[in-house]
């Protein structure tokens, strides 16, 4: 797509929201919601804070916004700042390359005291056994808290990588994950993660605008209900759309918050400032009429 096309839907897609009242008291809650709160990660015994730190905006051949802007370092320090907030949740991903920078993070906390999420894109069990064993090198941790099929595209993942399925079904018995699931990039794949007992936690894109997303948001929506009710863990992503609704920061907030099916969400954060933003304005978007 030429750069003149994507930023005229770019800026089509953060107009939309805009161009209709947004109907803030359809989803004020009564409490306040923040992102350090603990919540329960489906039927899995995780608990984690409400925000996840993403780490791979626009990441690609082991490379992110993060990797580029802030280097290792950086988004260590940048880690501790979210923990030191109440943010104990990373999400990470071998197509990131942010093991080393976790690593890093770690040298601030103490590991039981964070949730590592991790995504690969093996299929058999030989892979999945490679790359689980590199990760944890990686990361320097002997287990991994969440670990993710990622991105999966079609109804048959399943068929395709049931040798990765059954060696991390294998990882979670021994401790060396505590959790498996996937992340999703297409409606066909997420309805067969709904249907599939073997997903404990599902990375799915939602957002009020259904910008980015695998169908529109209440075809979205009704799936990832129907995962809720299975006790499935629901981790939102792609909150701002891929940054098409940065404009739209609160009703993105109060949307996703208002929502009882996503227990926690990830939204790539690339600096201090964008992370303290987000701790100010979860609490007031929660609660707004």
């Amino acid at each position: 797509m030429k750069r003149r096309d994507f930023l005229k839907n770019s800026a089509a897609a953060a107009g939309a929201m805009a161009a209709i009242q947004f109907p803030y008291h359809a989803y004020a809650g009564e409490v306040k919601k923040y992102a350090s709160d603990r919540v329960m990660l489906g039927n899995t015994g995780i608990e984690l804070s409400r925000l996840a730190m993403g780490t791979g905006t626009h990441g690609v051949n082991k490379k992110s916004n993060q990797t580029r802007k802030l280097g290792i370092q950086g988004v260590a320090e940048l880690l501790h700042a979210a923990y030191d907030k109440g943010i104990n949740f990373w999400d990470s991903a071998d197509q990131y390359g942010t093991h080393p920078h976790l690593k890093a993070g770690l040298n601030y906390v103490p590991r039981e005291k964070v949730v590592i999420m991790s995504k690969t894109h093996a299929k058999t069990e030989a892979e999945m056994k490679k790359d689980l064993d590199r990760f944890r090198k990686e990361l320097n941790t002997d287990y991994i808290d969440i670990m993710l099929l990622h991105c999966m595209m079609n109804a048959n993942w399943a068929e395709n990588r049931k040798g990765a399925m059954e060696y991390l079904s294998r990882a979670r018995e021994d401790g060396i994950i505590r959790a498996h699931g996937v992340s999703c990039h297409t409606l066909s794949a997420l309805e067969a993660a709904a249907d599939n007992d073997w997903v404990q936690v599902d990375l799915a894109r939602i957002n009020p605008d259904g910008a980015v997303m695998d169908a529109g948001v209440p075809v979205v929506e009704k799936v990832l209900k129907k995962m809720k009710a299975k006790g499935k863990g629901i981790i939102g992503m792609k909150i701002f759309g891929a940054g098409r609704l940065r404009g739209q920061v609160d009703e993105c907030l109060q949307y996703t918050l208002g929502q009882d099916f996503v227990d926690t969400f990830t939204i790539g954060q690339e600096n201090a400032q964008e992370m303290n933003d987000l701790v100010k304005r979860m609490p007031a978007a929660s609660v707004r009429g």
